[in-house]
């Protein structure tokens, strides 16, 4: 209540019809008689207003969504603002956001919206997403006291919904689907060895699929027990390049103020070209960190211990240790920097690595289209050279990705995606060297 009083006084926009001082003209009845004609903007809010009072949601839904389609911006905003609001209360959270979001695209400075935009986001179990619309909310500029407020709300912040998930589909054209060299044969120590046409780099459009589900079971006010199952498959005509892992987790999720820490154990798996690949008993451990009123800080480290099926010289333990930190810098713009770093032991140390990179990346909200891209850098050598190759494993593995999201196409609550991104490995050994071109059109959540 206190979040909405105080943005309440901030957002005056959202408290009165533009036209409401204007005097009422006269209401007639359509020809037909089966409509009203001649209200004002204020005449139909107050007519909304009394069916939703009445408990007559439809007819104030479909009023408020004529308003919507007004010319003019502070009623179709108004008219959205409070089907939001109508729509969160009945728990229709997706369509609450959508309404939310439309304002947002076109009034990226209207914190108030912003905010009710992450507490819908939050009760539909994407913490994630609310979290950044609250930092880019106080990246727009809000009065002191309306801040302190918002601090409040976010280090209270946290999703009550017992069950939920996420999916996303899309088409994959790839010009180097199985990440493989073009060269036709291969330098060792013992000849030049032919590679078969299979080996070598290939082509083709698949099927991308990604998604996850998890529950949220609290256990006391600051403990929740959060198992989670995510899949990640890409799919394609020649089921030899066909590429699916899996994961299945459980853990613990502590929060408190602006820490949030989960610890976590579990497994994933991997088939490739429909036959299992690999194998890992994992733990692992995440830590959220606000920074300020606009950042965020999330350091994460796991242990795995891994099981290659077709080739146990790969076995061995895994570590990764990573540190992203996330920055609005306005209310539609916002930064971030990823730094990373991995080691993989093995029982033939030629498949033995160290790796250490470092990712960029960017978005901007532009109207109804939200643009991003990113670059990532990273190194990777080998502990010793892996027979028959002349050479230890030393590359660079640089890639850089575009994209964006347009809501001007919206069906039940998915908008189109767009992403394109170039890798390059330049590797000393030939059969690591590869570049690629992937493009991604898929489907994603409007908001």
């Amino acid at each position: 209540m206190a979040l909405t009083c105080a943005l309440a006084c901030h957002s005056a926009a959202y408290a009165q019809p533009a036209d409401a001082q204007m005097p009422p003209p006269a209401a007639h009845l359509s020809d037909e008689g089966s409509a009203l004609t001649g209200l004002s903007a204020a005449q139909l809010f107050d007519l909304a207003e009394q069916a939703r009072t009445a408990g007559r949601t439809a007819d104030a839904e479909a009023i408020y969504t004529a308003l919507a389609r007004d010319p003019d911006l502070d009623i179709r905003s108004e008219a959205r603002f409070r089907l939001g609001m109508m729509l969160a209360d009945q728990r229709r959270h997706a369509d609450a956001a959508l309404a939310f979001r439309a304002i947002l695209d076109e009034q990226p400075g209207a914190a108030r919206v912003r905010l009710e935009l992450a507490r819908v986001l939050a009760a539909m179990g994407d913490e994630g997403r609310a979290r950044q619309q609250i930092r880019q909310a106080q990246a727009s500029g809000l009065p002191p006291e309306v801040a302190q407020v918002v601090d409040r709300f976010a280090a209270a912040l946290r999703s009550n919904r017992r069950f939920g998930g996420n999916f996303e589909f899309a088409m994959a054209p790839d010009s180097n689907i199985n990440r493989a060299t073009d060269a036709k044969t291969l330098d060792t120590v013992i000849a030049p060895l032919t590679l078969s046409d299979d080996a070598r780099q290939q082509s083709g459009v698949g099927v991308h699929l990604t998604g996850q589900v998890y529950a949220r079971l609290g256990l006391t006010p600051r403990l929740t027990l959060v198992p989670r199952i995510s899949g990640d498959g890409t799919f394609y005509r020649a089921g030899a390049f066909n590429d699916l892992s899996g994961s299945a987790l459980v853990g613990i999720e502590w929060q408190a103020g602006r820490d949030r820490f989960i610890p976590s154990i579990g497994a994933t798996w991997r088939r490739y070209g429909g036959k299992a690949y690999a194998r890992t008993r994992t733990a692992d451990i995440r830590w959220t960190h606000r920074l300020g009123r606009r950042a965020q800080a999330d350091t994460a480290f796991s242990y795995g211990r891994a099981h290659y099926i077709r080739n146990d010289r790969q076995d061995g333990d895994l570590f990764n240790l990573s540190l992203s930190i996330e920055r609005a810098l306005t209310a539609r713009t916002g930064v971030g920097v990823s730094v990373s770093g991995n080691r993989q032991t093995a029982r033939d140390p030629g498949y033995a690595t160290a790796a250490g990179g470092v990712t960029l990346l960017g978005w901007r909200d532009m109207g109804k289209v939200t643009l991003f891209a990113n670059v990532t850098a990273r190194r990777l050598e080998s502990d010793a050279r892996l027979f028959p190759f002349t050479d230890r494993r030393k590359e660079w593995y640089l890639r850089g990705g575009v994209g964006a999201t347009f809501r001007q196409i919206e069906i039940a609550g998915f908008s189109p995606v767009l992403r394109v991104a170039y890798e390059r490995n330049i590797s000393t050994v030939e059969i690591y060297h590869y570049r690629r071109i992937a493009v991604d059109v898929g489907i994603t959540r409007a908001f």
